[in-house]
């Protein structure tokens, strides 16, 4: 048992021991610091508060291994790019929709330029008959060549010209 204690005290007290014992705790060293500004680009990417990513990078340096494993735990789910690229999605898509009207029939979506409806074909909007131009139901003239469909378009009166009659002479 005395020989099995030497052995293990002599490898212990040998110098390559000593100096694997110094990479392994530099290797430590090195994964920390690592994770730590690890911990910093992330949450910078994650994170709109300066306040909040100070803490997670305290915490992931003043708890070795331990305060990166909390933050990865308690960080956002996406980054800060890509909550801006969802929200332009949904403005886009809210002014895409605002911009659809319902038919007053089946209820389907359509767009502002449709004259019928696809889905159940009814007829939303009319053809001015002067320029060919869509023309909103509530509209009383075409606001593009200015038809009146409710105006009666009578010719102005023409004078008749007095035919020429010879004056008598009484005499």
């Amino acid at each position: 048992m005395d020989s099995l204690f030497e052995t293990i005290n002599k490898i212990i007290s040998s110098p390559l021991w000593t100096l694997a014992l110094y990479v392994a705790a530099f290797c430590l060293a090195v994964l920390w610091l690592a994770l730590v500004l690890w911990t910093y680009k992330d949450a910078h990417k994650r994170i709109e508060d300066p306040v909040i990513v100070a803490v997670a990078v305290l915490t992931s340096l003043v708890l070795p291994y331990m305060g990166t494993v909390v933050y990865a735990i308690l960080r956002p789910a996406e980054y800060l790019a890509e909550a801006q690229e969802r929200e332009l999605e949904v403005r886009a898509m809210e002014q895409e929709l605002q911009v659809m009207r319902a038919c007053p029939s089946c209820g389907e979506l359509v767009k502002p330029e449709y004259v019928a409806c696809p889905n159940c074909r009814r007829t939303l909007r009319s053809l001015c008959p002067s320029c060919n131009r869509v023309q909103e139901p509530g509209w009383r003239l075409c606001p593009y060549c200015g038809y009146d469909p409710k105006s009666l378009r009578v010719p102005p009166p023409v004078d008749p010209v007095p035919e020429f009659q010879p004056v008598e002479d009484h005499e």
